[in-house]
């Protein structure tokens, strides 16, 4: 045999071994479930979750998101209760009453809080703030307004900390007491006997350091979706809809461009005080 064929011998054998291993490879990568893939199209782990800055949630009464358990945790750590009026971990998702509950989170802000206290004042409706500690911090005046017109105050964590409940006991002291601090150094008298976590991650952790701390942990059950800036009259539409007694509503009076929530409370309050009796939860953390 001359040199050409040996060559062309050595090429078809290279061609052959190419494609075995080529069909080998795709047989093998069918046989594999699917990856995960995160919204950037990049394949993620099984073991990732992403959090929007809030969970997701029908906005209807009793349809509330109640969050994921830690990760490697067992499922009896869910600790049910057994009250209908409990979510995961014991958080609270209704008032445990016809009473109404309006809850506005991530404030105060210089812009949009006292136009929220006005509007509430107008109504002659109490609220819950779920306030965040370096804003508390930077706004002590805001948060004394809060306080004089007998709205609740509530820990939403140092800075808005979605993942907060990951962390260890000690990282979760830390961060809700130093939240307390601010609000204690504005109002000092100011009982502050709830918490609401970001996001709605909640984890048994979490619950349990709150609960060490004299605080009961606050979920909702009716959820606009105001965060995302949809409109007043998306706002509205959803908050009249979905509240029924007992209910729980999530709002924002800081995080963003809040007008369209502003503007929506001015649509909101007429329907909801017509329906039900409006009121702030109770300081002593019970419902």
């Amino acid at each position: 045999m001359g040199p050409r064929s040996t060559g062309r011998a050595v090429g078809v054998v290279v061609l052959v071994l190419a494609a075995l291993l080529g069909s080998a490879y795709a047989l093998g990568r069918s046989l594999l479930p699917d990856q995960p893939r995160s919204r950037t199209g990049v394949t993620a782990s099984v073991h990732d979750t992403e959090y929007a800055d809030q969970s997701p949630g029908s906005g209807i009464p009793g349809d509330a998101p109640s969050g994921r358990a830690e990760a490697g945790q067992e499922p009896d750590a869910r600790r049910a209760t057994g009250n209908p009026d409990d979510g995961l971990f014991g958080t609270r998702v209704t008032t445990g009453s016809p009473e109404v509950a309006l809850t506005f989170d991530d404030g105060p802000d210089p812009q949009y809080t006292p136009q929220v206290l006005e509007i509430l004042r107008q109504f002659h409706v109490r609220a819950t703030f779920c306030v965040v500690g370096e804003n508390a911090q930077a706004h002590p005046d805001l948060i004394r307004a809060i306080a004089a017109d007998g709205h609740t105050l509530c820990n939403h964590t140092w800075q808005h900390d979605v993942q907060l409940g990951q962390r260890s006991p000690a990282t979760i002291r830390a961060d809700l007491l130093r939240t307390n601090q601010a609000i204690h150094e504005a109002v000092p008298d100011a009982p502050i006997a709830w918490y609401r976590q970001p996001g709605g991650a909640w984890t048994y952790p979490v619950v349990s350091v709150a609960q060490e701390l004299g605080m009961t942990s606050l979920h909702w059950n009716v959820d606009p979706v105001d965060w995302e800036a949809p409109g007043a009259a998306q706002i509205a539409t959803q908050v009249t809809r979905g509240v029924g007694p007992g209910a729980i509503v999530l709002l924002h009076d800081a995080g963003g461009d809040r007008q369209g929530t502003v503007d929506a409370l001015r649509q909101i309050l007429p329907d909801l005080t017509s329906r039900f009796r409006l009121e702030a939860l109770p300081v002593d953390g019970t419902t």
